[in-house]
């Protein structure tokens, strides 16, 4: 396995393959905060060389974080389906990324590629494309899932409505709710998350939630984005979970600091099969976002990137409903600025797609990076353009709990709009019957009246 490559006069040398993905990597605050970026433009240039020569053979026998220390690893690897691994095997991974990019939108043939692949794969693609070709690539994959309704169409953009209150107070959390409900935002999610996360204040939030939803006959799901442990005993006592949340990592040694296994994940899917309201088949939601592993010191020297990828191929495990990256939530020390919010945020897109993952983006930022609103309303715009499942919409752009900005409500009908995209089909039939939205999409003049919930 070749890791070294010559430019000019000058030979680059890499010491593993740990070592060549952390260089090849776009710039990315976090990767120099481990120590393990590239020190010049022209090594990660000669990076990018050598990873596209390798093969994904090489990838596969050479882990980056062995399968014996870590149950990520071996997770993923076991997903391989090896009939169709061993027909390309010997690809290297800028045939790899050739196949991605020829492919015809709409092909099972990508779908059936991707379930050869391990996760080290997928991203040391995303590696050698810009950032035009993750939007192309992604939006070639039609994901679909179902809970209560089914989201991922092509032509849609869903979205989670995020009514968030400091002090988890109901009537506040359900005046935001009204006026998400009134923009036409909720389809994929109704999900709020709680300052407090014992089990009575879930509890507590998902009967006002539930109880409204069945009041005005809603085709959506309720969450409450608390410990899973949390709403486990919740659903346990009695408690209306349309499916269960939890944040997750791509490594063992990081998962085990948000307080879950491997295991805990199987007995929460379970139980929301079995007690929960969710009719299914899909059930579950997970958030990542990059450098969360690098924060809890459970890197392994690997670059964020790729183990952002391995978080989907962690997530592909469980079958989920959806899954979303908080991309710019973590802050600077990870992401600096607004090309690394940017790039991450179509990165991550792609490989979730690619790990036929339903993938949504919380297309955020935390108000001491270099990011502003322009920023983050460009990234919906790519987004939309790469076929993104859902994005997540507060009050005016601004989380009065969690202390960051996002999209707001009429960003999101107004992203609908431009790109002449709907809401989930069972959802945008609501809508209609509500008088919010026009026959053609559009938001009617009774759109963003929250009063229209008092009548």
């Amino acid at each position: 396995m070749k890791l070294s490559a010559t430019h000019l006069g000058k030979t680059y040398q890499f010491s593993t393959l740990k070592d060549l993905f952390a260089k090849a990597n776009e710039e990315k605050s976090g990767d120099r905060l481990a120590g393990i970026a590239a020190e010049t433009v022209q090594e990660r240039i000669a990076a990018k060389e050598v990873l596209s020569e390798l093969t994904l053979a090489d990838i596969r026998n050479n882990p980056l974080v062995p399968p014996e220390e870590d149950e990520v690893s071996r997770l993923i690897d076991g997903q391989v389906n090896e009939k169709i691994y061993s027909t390309i095997k010997n690809w290297s991974v800028a045939e790899l990324r050739e196949y991605i990019l020829a492919t015809e939108t709409g092909s099972e043939q990508l779908k059936r590629i991707s379930r050869g692949l391990t996760s080290e794969m997928i991203a040391a693609s995303a590696k050698l494309m810009s950032n035009l070709d993750l939007v192309h690539a992604a939006n070639k994959l039609e994901i679909l899932t179902k809970c209560n309704i089914t989201i991922g169409h092509k032509g849609t953009l869903t979205s989670r409505l995020q009514p968030n209150h400091p002090t988890d107070n109901v009537e506040g959390m359900m005046a935001s709710l009204k006026e998400g409900l009134s923009y036409g935002i909720g389809d994929a999610v109704i999900g709020i998350n709680p300052v407090d996360d014992s089990v009575e204040s879930v509890k507590r939030l998902l009967h006002a939630t539930h109880d409204f939803i069945e009041e005005w006959e809603i085709p959506t799901q309720n969450c409450v984005l608390a410990h899973v442990t949390a709403q486990m005993r919740a659903i346990e006592q009695g408690a209306p979970a349309d499916m269960i949340f939890q944040s997750i990592a791509g490594t063992e040694k990081a998962n085990r600091s948000f307080g879950i296994t491997a295991s805990l994940l199987e007995e929460a899917n379970e139980l929301a099969r079995l007690q929960g309201t969710g009719t299914g088949p899909q059930r579950l939601y997970f958030e990542t976002g990059q450098g969360s592993e690098l924060s809890a010191e459970a890197h392994h020297g690997v670059d964020q990137m790729t183990l952002e990828s391995r978080n989907y191929g962690f997530a592909r495990c469980y079958d989920p409903y959806i899954v979303n990256t908080v991309v710019g939530f973590i802050g600077p020390e990870y992401l600096y600025n607004n090309k690394q919010v940017i790039r991450a945020g179509l990165e991550d897109h792609f490989m979730g797609k690619m790990h036929l993952i339903p993938m949504g983006v919380d297309i955020c930022y935390t108000n001491h990076a270099k990011v502003d609103q322009n920023d983050i309303e460009d990234l919906g715009i790519l987004l939309t353009a790469a076929g993104v499942n859902f994005i997540i919409a507060t009050p005016m752009g601004d989380d009065c709990m969690l202390n960051y900005q996002s999209m707001s409500f009429h960003d999101v009908a107004t992203i609908r709009q431009t790109l002449n995209k709907r809401p989930a089909p069972q959802f945008e039939e609501w809508l209609h019957k509500m008088e919010i939205i026009e026959a053609d999409g559009t938001l009617s003049k009774r759109a963003g009246d929250a009063t229209i919930f008092s009548k």
